[in-house]
């Protein structure tokens, strides 16, 4: 079952686009890696599906439903979004960062209920002893954790997440990962994330769009997007690919002209 289409979507500032002509659909059960260079647009295409910023043209919709014609309530009914990092301050705790998530479904007043869920998410992402500790004390991994905590309790059908590993060690990157690999295969989730590095992207991925310059060059299965023409064209990289444990493995040889 498609979870979420994306249809001929276009953005820009000004005169200036960032990305046009945009189309995918991602299935139930699928993580998929918006990949590329500085300036692509990933970042700015999980925004413009999340609403954060306006598209100036393309049709969205989630389950069936024109995400265009919902309410704000109602899109964070149905899509929820971890940042990249969070800018904001907060100086609340934990439990109570994590519980910000069920507002789409509560308003400000909690139940029990909702409690119970934050309890579960936080037990399922391994830091249920950090629920008192204040957000903003914590370390880059545990904030990335608490982040993806807040968005599993929305009950959304589809994730947004914006390069989920950026700035981890070698070590959260694995764990961030396979948090959220598990998470969509269990909850069944369409899970849309942006992410640089190539391999962690090739490893946990279902399907990949590698865009350059706000175009969508390749599409389709790691081993069809990482090809060595592909990272060529985009990267201006001269890479070899080769398999490991079935999944493509890209090692980069050197620079070629400016991508």
């Amino acid at each position: 079952m498609v979870k979420i289409q994306v249809k001929d979507m276009a953005f820009g500032y000004s005169n200036v686009n960032i990305f046009e002509n945009v189309s995918f659909d991602i299935r139930a059960s699928s993580l998929v890696s918006i990949v590329g260079p500085n300036g692509a647009g990933k970042s700015t295409l999980l925004k413009c599906i999340d609403r954060i910023l306006s598209p100036r043209a393309g049709n969205i919709t989630v389950e069936g439903k024109d995400l265009s014609q919902m309410k704000r309530l109602e899109v964070a009914r149905t899509l929820s979004y971890v940042p990249q990092s969070s800018n904001r301050v907060f100086s609340s705790t934990v439990f109570e960062t994590v519980l910000m998530g069920r507002r789409p479904h509560l308003g400000w007043f909690s139940g029990e209920k909702d409690e119970e869920r934050v309890w579960e998410a936080l037990e399922r992402l391994g830091i249920e002893d950090l629920a008192l500790c204040i957000f903003n004390e914590l370390s880059g991994g545990q904030q990335q954790k608490v982040l993806i905590a807040r968005a599993l309790v929305q009950d959304t059908g589809v994730m947004l997440l914006d390069e989920p590993t950026s700035n981890l060690d070698i070590w959260h990157q694995l764990d961030v990962m396979e948090l959220v690999r598990g998470l969509v295969k269990e909850k069944k989730v369409a899970a849309l994330m942006a992410v640089h590095d190539l391999n962690l992207a090739a490893k946990y991925s279902d399907g990949m769009i590698m865009m350059k310059q706000g175009k969508i060059v390749a599409m389709g299965d790691p081993f069809s997007v990482l090809t060595p023409e592909n990272i060529a064209s985009v990267y201006g990289v001269e890479a070899s690919v080769s398999t490991h444990a079935e999944v493509p493995y890209v090692l980069p040889l050197k620079q070629l002209e400016v991508a």
